[in-house]
């Protein structure tokens, strides 16, 4: 069959299939999934006779959308709360596993910007902290306690104040996202060169380790925080910029929905790192070298797990449990 004619054949009952997706009204679950069969067939046959032609994008994302949708609709044993953390944001994540993969490329580059640029220029790093925070940390290692500038202000005001703060950078590094993910970006640069620079300053000065051991016991849950949040922001900027075979305002919704859940995702993690700022960090001089790296990597075990390895196992136990293809 020519795919003219099998598109031709085909159209309006994809088109009712998307409108089963995007619309308000739900579906039965039932049906829903009765109709994700069809779609499934249609896509494996434009695979296999049509191997280079656009619509093979298009029954692709449709399908990816449909998984999603069945599994949000479909009865589950456990609450709503359960689902969204255990099924949902997952699949989403996996969904858009390359942007998660750009945002961390785009910010280990900034962080290596910001610890070459210290190293070949001696100013960079008072340029990018300020003369006052410099000064007070170049005292604080003179005085044997480099990260001493965590033990100031109370548990739960600095707990507090953190938190706050990285709640909001991580909100506006999506919301900046609508700017074709340009904003994210800015973002990404400000806190990345920033990181390089912080962590050579100690290099520098031969206290790396001690600053190691100190500020990534809440810095693996943070940063890493930021980076999820950025490729939610990502997200944002390509639903805008690559509506792909959806229209410009359908993509730009789905971009939104899909990067705001991984966002809300990061929350959690974030206010952790808050806490651990603010109760534990200020001790990491006193701690033994076992108990801050069994933090260290406790902290950076979960989310990696959560973010990076879930979502795949997740997917892969679906896909073998409903064969899909």
């Amino acid at each position: 069959m020519r795919e003219v004619a099998f598109i031709k054949q085909n159209k309006e009952k994809w088109l009712n299939f998307e409108k089963a997706i995007f619309g308000k009204t739900l579906k039965n679950p039932d049906e829903l999934a009765s109709l994700y069969i069809h779609l499934v067939n249609d896509l494996s046959y434009a695979q296999t006779y049509y191997p280079k032609s656009k619509t093979i994008l298009y029954l692709n994302n449709l399908a990816a959308k449909a998984f999603q949708k069945i599994y949000k609709t479909k009865r589950q044993d456990t609450n709503r709360f359960v689902h969204f953390w255990k099924i949902e944001v997952p699949l989403i994540v996996y969904e858009y596993r390359r942007y998660v993969l750009y945002a961390f490329l785009v910010f280990l580059s900034f962080v290596a910007i910001g610890a070459l640029s210290a190293a070949f220029d001696d100013s960079f790093v008072r340029l990018i902290l300020g003369d006052h925070y410099v000064n007070m940390t170049l005292e604080n290692i003179e005085k044997g306690d480099p990260v001493a500038v965590y033990k100031s202000g109370s548990n739960w005001g600095s707990a507090f104040g953190i938190t706050l703060n990285n709640l909001y950078v991580g909100i506006c590094s999506f919301i900046f996202g609508v700017f074709g993910g340009l904003g994210t970006g800015y973002y990404m640069l400000q806190n990345g060169i920033m990181l390089g620079a912080f962590q050579y300053m100690f290099q520098k000065h031969g206290v790396l380790w001690e600053s190691v051991r100190g500020i990534w016991i809440h810095g693996a849950m943070e940063i890493f925080a930021i980076v999820i949040e950025a490729a939610a922001g990502f997200i944002l900027g390509a639903s805008i910029l690559f509506p792909k075979t959806y229209s410009r305002m359908i993509s730009f919704k789905m971009g939104v929905k899909d990067g705001v859940k991984i966002l809300i995702s990061t929350f959690p993690f974030t206010i952790t790192a808050g806490i651990l700022e603010g109760f534990v960090t200020r001790y990491s001089n006193v701690m033994p070298n076992w108990l801050s790296v069994g933090i260290i990597l406790t902290t950076l075990s979960i989310i990696s797990f959560y973010y990076l390895i879930y979502p795949f196992i997740l997917h892969k136990k679906l896909k073998n449990k409903h064969a899909i293809i």
